[in-house]
């Protein structure tokens, strides 16, 4: 893909890395689930231990990892095609875009049809702006 896009070859683009970005999203929020799970066995081993298996304990860091990779699999797929990945939570992406002399910042996120946004590269997403890049 190309280093800088134009919106038309970022919105082609998004055929292919919409999915990786609702997949980053996905596994995000399951490892906030699975964190929260894990950080309650915590708890509980920390009082009595109560009923708990080895296996439950095992069961949730394993679960935890294999979220962590599946983002960190999406996250390196998504920069490796040149964009930038801006919030794992929102599946907020940055493409890398000319505006005249300048590098600005094409801007999308999981759940909007197309690039329809801009921003400068010191803006953020608080500072997006909708295309054309005039």
């Amino acid at each position: 893909m190309p280093e800088l896009f134009t919106p038309d070859e970022a919105n082609a683009a998004l055929a292919e890395l919409r999915p990786i970005a609702e997949r980053m999203v996905a596994h995000r929020r399951a490892l906030g689930k699975a964190q929260i799970r894990q950080a309650e066995l915590v708890t509980q081993i920390a009082g009595n231990g109560g009923d708990l298996s080895p296996s439950e304990v095992r069961e949730a860091a394993e679960e935890v990892a294999r979220e962590v990779d599946g983002i960190a699999e999406c996250v390196h797929t998504l920069n490796e095609a040149g964009v930038q990945v801006k919030d794992l939570d929102e599946g907020l992406l940055d493409f890398p875009a000319r505006r005249g002399d300048e590098v600005v910042l094409l801007c999308w996120k999981v759940g909007e049809p197309e690039v329809a946004y801009w921003h400068g590269v010191e803006e953020g997403f608080a500072g997006r702006k909708p295309l054309p890049l005039d």
